[in-house]
């Protein structure tokens, strides 16, 4: 067995961010969920991409409404990446279930990018229908309005974790907090919104200046929503993952990985090896060349410990590797036969507490 120390493994339960939507739609109370809470006129579930448990901590003392509120931490999904956790968050299920196994999926069709539904530069929207990808009906079968950005409207993500909701763009992020408004005086007993900006500022800057910036601007929004919700409303805070920074700490697979493998999916720190032909014996062997900088598990470990959930459907599992390679310290690793991999100064997709540990905050 693979040490694993230091690695969050998910939970399947109440502390989990697939828990929330279910406590909400059923009503049913939970650890997270509380009564009081369910007994609200109209509950807005504000899902802040990037936003680490870790990094309100950091800074408390900079975030006024964030900083003090009494919130918990609660585990995002493995890989911890912004297309399976939404969809988690969103189905109330866990990867294994809902089939969103990581950022780039392995298909018959090719190497599909869930978030752009693309692979390479072809839009899969009719070889991998999103309603056949992602079968499980998002909010339960429930039809709450969805504010999200505009532009999101059309995309085949948008179709496999948000269809039937009632689609709200918003082109700004003050408008943003009109559309959560709008809906909760509308009588909308449940509003999901989702907010990204974070997640991109520390892509493209790293978690500097520019993060604590995005980060300060983060917390008035949340006070601003707050402000903005009439008596007896309240706002749920969470969050698909936390962030690392990795700067130029960016290396290439191994090359004799690569000879062994037809290909890799996931992404930079939640690598899938496929084995090329389907010769798997000695593919963990040789992966341990990575160990150093991350942990090195085959997929029978991976699936003992439930790490995408107790239930694995036939479909998620051959859309997983044979081995991953899920990065332990602050770097990313590179398939050099994935051009097109982004070069990003802060990443997530690991189980390390930075990236699983994301916040459960409660304004009533």
């Amino acid at each position: 067995m693979t040490d694993i120390e230091g690695m969050i493994i998910p939970s399947d339960g109440e502390m989990s961010v697939s828990s929330i939507v279910p406590a909400i739609v059923m009503r049913k109370s939970t650890s997270l969920v509380s009564e009081a809470v369910l007994a609200s006129e109209s509950i807005v579930l504000f899902v802040v991409d990037g936003l680490g448990w870790h990094q309100i901590d950091r800074h408390r003392g900079e975030l006024p409404c964030l900083g003090e509120a009494l919130g918990t931490p609660i585990t995002t999904v493995a890989p911890s990446t912004t297309a399976t956790a939404l969809t988690s968050i969103c189905t109330g299920v866990l990867p294994g279930e809902h089939g969103v196994v990581g950022y780039k999926v392995d298909t018959p069709h090719g190497l599909l990018n869930c978030l752009r539904w693309t692979a390479g530069s072809k839009l899969m929207m009719k070889d991998l229908p999103p309603i056949d990808f992602q079968p499980v009906e998002p909010f339960l079968g429930a039809r709450p309005p969805v504010v999200t950005r505009a532009e999101f409207q059309m995309s085949g993500f948008t179709q496999a974790h948000l269809r039937n909701g009632e689609f709200c763009g918003w082109w700004s992020p003050a408008t943003l907090v009109t559309e959560i408004a709008d809906q909760v005086r509308s009588g909308s007993p449940f509003v999901y919104a989702y907010y990204d900006g974070l997640d991109k500022v520390a892509h493209v800057h790293g978690m500097q200046r520019h993060y604590l910036d995005e980060l300060k601007f983060v917390d008035a929004l949340v006070e601003r929503i707050i402000e903005e919700l009439p008596e007896g409303a309240t706002l749920l805070v969470t969050a698909d993952h936390g962030m690392v920074e990795v700067g130029d700490q960016v290396f290439d697979l191994d090359e004799e990985l690569i000879q062994r493998t037809s290909g890799t999916s996931g992404e930079a720190r939640f690598l899938w090896l496929h084995a090329k032909d389907g010769i798997v014996e000695g593919l963990l062997e040789a992966a341990q060349v990575h160990s150093d900088v991350a942990w090195v598990v085959a997929i029978e470990q991976i699936l003992d410990e439930c790490w995408f959930g107790p239930h694995v459907t036939p479909e998620a599992r051959l859309r997983m590797g044979e081995v991953a390679i899920v990065a332990r310290d602050p770097i990313a690793l590179m398939d050099p036969r994935q051009p097109d991999a982004p070069q990003l100064v802060a990443r997530h997709g690991s189980m390390t507490p930075e990236e699983m540990l994301v916040p459960f905050i409660s304004f009533s």
